[in-house]
């Protein structure tokens, strides 16, 4: 995690960095005047931790979408990090190249060896660019095609972690043929014979979301959204502007709280106390609590059935009203 002097805050999260500069103003003060100050600095860490309960608490779906954008949140890689052991990460579509804005490799997870996939956007300026901001091009979403064909070979349980803006949708990508690599995909994932499982770690946003997101189970992190398209979009498609963009996240329905009452999701992991940028070790570990038990469940139904029962599930999606 980022350092305290380095770590960015949301306008929201103002509260608690007034709180956190309170204490380095009494940290300042007692090395200056050598008094004790632990009992106000323990009062006050108090206070952050009350804050954030009442922070989290009460979020609007466009608090949301900053959270799950949130510049320190973990990515993609910081979870494989954090979760797994001897990552081999493996590259390349075996076609025209290997895209930076989607990883994956084997891992080991408590000993389990396991496929993991996902959007990695980048940590700086200069890696968001080298990611191109976790926005994958057809080329990612084939090499994630072969990963899960290459765990399905070796019978070996696909983890993906989603968290992207977006495919994306500039024209070399769709002449390469970005719609299809996301269709295919989609295709293929229904018929794979391995247990798969789905994770929004951040941000789930239309077919780039779709393109690793169809699994025996789908989970949702509490901070994080899933749609068909951004509240950014939806208003300057609506409205002609951006600025309605909170009213667009509230039209929109998609929090994990949405998304599990329309039956789009499993189930909505829970992040540490204000969100999983303020503690990546605790992140992990609560994400690595509900994924080991999940797979030990789904390798103890038979490929046919867990196919079959993957078919229906995202079959009997939507509702309708015929007239």
């Amino acid at each position: 995690m980022p350092e305290l002097k380095n770590r960015q805050f949301l306008d929201f999260e103002k509260p608690v960095k007034d709180l956190y500069d309170q204490i380095e103003i009494q940290k300042a003060s007692a090395e200056k005047s050598k008094i004790d100050v632990s009992e106000t600095v323990a009062k006050l860490e108090q206070r952050i931790t009350e804050t954030k309960k009442e922070l989290t608490a009460n979020l609007t779906p466009w608090q949301k979408v900053q959270l799950s954008r949130h510049p320190d949140r973990p990515y993609t890689m910081k979870y494989i990090e954090k979760m797994c052991t001897n990552f081999i990460e493996l590259h390349g579509d075996r076609n025209v190249r290997d895209d930076k804005a989607m990883v994956g490799g084997f891992a080991q997870l408590d000993g389990e060896t396991v496929m993991i996939i996902g959007q990695q956007k980048g940590i700086n300026t200069k890696m968001r660019q080298l990611r191109n901001f976790g926005m994958a091009n057809p080329e990612g979403y084939r090499k994630a095609l072969r990963l899960m064909k290459l765990a399905e070979k070796f019978n070996k349980p696909i983890i993906t972690l989603i968290d992207t803006p977006g495919a994306f949708p500039g024209l070399e990508a769709e002449e390469r043929g970005q719609g299809e690599a996301i269709a295919r995909n989609i295709f293929e994932m229904i018929r794979l014979k391995v247990p798969v499982i789905c994770v929004i770690i951040g941000e789930g946003a239309s077919g780039g979301a779709l393109g690793i997101g169809v699994g025996d189970k789908v989970f949702m992190l509490e901070n994080t959204w899933y749609t068909v398209i951004s509240p950014e979009s939806c208003s300057s498609i609506l409205w002609r502007s951006w600025d309605k963009k909170e009213v667009a996240a509230e039209q929109l329905k998609l929090t994990g709280k949405d998304m599990l009452e329309f039956g789009l999701v499993d189930g909505v992991i829970p992040e540490p106390l204000g969100g999983s940028h303020w503690d990546y070790d605790e992140a992990a570990q609560i994400l690595k609590n509900y994924l080991l038990p999940v797979i030990a469940a789904l390798k103890q139904i038979a490929p046919e059935d867990r196919i079959n029962q993957r078919i229906e599930k995202f079959g009997k999606m939507g509702f309708w009203e015929e007239m």
